[in-house]
């Protein structure tokens, strides 16, 4: 998967530098409705990929590692305990299923230890539930405690077990929530403080008295790329993470709506500098910064993010989902609520959401949906 990763970083380069430097060594002008088209289908296609991949998925990522496999003993043992308070069977012979049970339990998670190469899940597994339920069946075996006291014991473990879940749950809700409302507010503060990333909607154009074009901004240029550059990072912080968890399907839905939206933001960052830089040196260093934040992120996520536990890379891809809704509000929101753009600019976003709903449900069709 690393040279997919690799692949992706190269594709983001490529189209950074080619829209960046297109408008400073090429007659290309800054055209502002072609710009806000893209722009607004873009931040549909961000909008669409946040709510119905980045997030769904983020979600499962982080909810499911570890847990399932102690849920599905859990349940499977409350079905034999309820046999044995039925009369179906007696203690003993629950005793020896509960212990079955153990063992495929215990095959499970070889194989997903050998799968994420976590030498830490041993431990962590050996004080969960299992391991309590094997202490119980042990002393049984020894005859410490007869089959009965057996089976009461491990009611009470399943009963303590279920517990903690839902006091887990309350405070993952809490996470996953949090991790999504971070993303949307460091891009806020950001944005906040004068580090803003979208240059069209920023500058504003007039002609000067030799007929040339000059952008004024509020914030000083070198902020507005570093702005830029740290926008760009959280698109490669996205798609390294995506990257990270071996689906090609999520890769490549996170990475589509990235670039869609990298092409438009690398244009008008070369328009803005081509205009407040002095020299063109210059104007170019400003686009190549931008245009390596990206494929950088991209892969400084990947290698740091794989391997460890999928929870930790479902809550950067919920953070990561953040960020995507507030860049597209924000590229969108000032134009939806300007009586002249209103119309075309919603237009926009509702084309680029039904362009990504097409290609997902065509990606599902074609077998593509959460392959790995």
């Amino acid at each position: 998967m690393s040279t997919t990763a690799l692949m992706y970083a190269l594709i983001a380069l490529a189209i950074g530098l080619v829209c960046g430097l297109a408008p400073i060594f090429t007659k290309m002008k800054d055209d502002p409705k072609r710009l806000k088209m893209l722009t607004g289908i873009a931040a549909g296609i961000i909008i669409a990929s946040a709510l119905l991949v980045v997030i769904p998925e983020g979600y499962e990522l982080a909810t499911t590692d570890g847990h399932a496999a102690e849920e599905t003993l859990a349940g499977s043992t409350a079905l034999v305990i309820l046999e044995v308070n039925d009369g179906d069977i007696t203690a003993e012979e629950g005793i020896e299923e509960i212990e079955e049970l153990l063992g495929g339990h215990d095959d499970h998670e070889d194989e997903e230890s050998d799968e994420h190469d976590d030498h830490g899940d041993e431990e962590e597994h050996g004080e969960g539930l299992s391991a309590e339920i094997k202490h119980v069946i042990e002393e049984v075996e020894d005859g410490d405690i007869n089959a009965s006291t057996g089976i009461s014991e491990i009611t009470e473990l399943i009963a303590a077990h279920s517990h903690e879940d839902e006091h887990e749950e309350q405070i993952s809700g809490l996470l996953l929530g949090g991790a999504i409302l971070g993303g949307f507010v460091l891009m806020l503060i950001l944005e906040g403080s004068g580090i803003g990333h979208a240059v069209h909607e920023e500058h504003h154009e007039h002609s000067n008295e030799h007929g040339h074009d000059h952008v004024h901004h509020g914030a000083s240029g070198w902020m507005l790329v570093f702005g830029l550059t740290l926008h760009a990072a959280t698109d490669g912080l996205a798609v390294g993470a995506a990257a990270a968890t071996g689906s090609i399907s999520l890769t490549a839905a996170v990475v589509f709506a990235v670039l869609i939206h990298k092409g438009p933001a690398a244009f008008s960052l070369g328009v803005f500098s081509m205009h407040e830089r002095s020299e063109r040196k210059d104007s170019i260093k400003d686009v190549v910064i931008f245009s390596l934040a990206t494929p950088i992120m991209i892969m400084v996520a990947y290698f740091a993010l794989e391997g460890l536990e999928t929870s930790i890379i479902g809550l950067t891809m919920l953070f990561s989902a953040g960020t995507f809704l507030y860049v597209a509000t924000v590229d969108t929101l000032p134009d939806i609520h300007n009586a002249e753009t209103g119309k075309k600019s919603m237009m926009y976003v509702v084309a680029g959401i039904v362009i990504m709903i097409a290609l997902l449900l065509l990606a599902d069709v074609m077998g593509l949906g959460h392959s790995h």
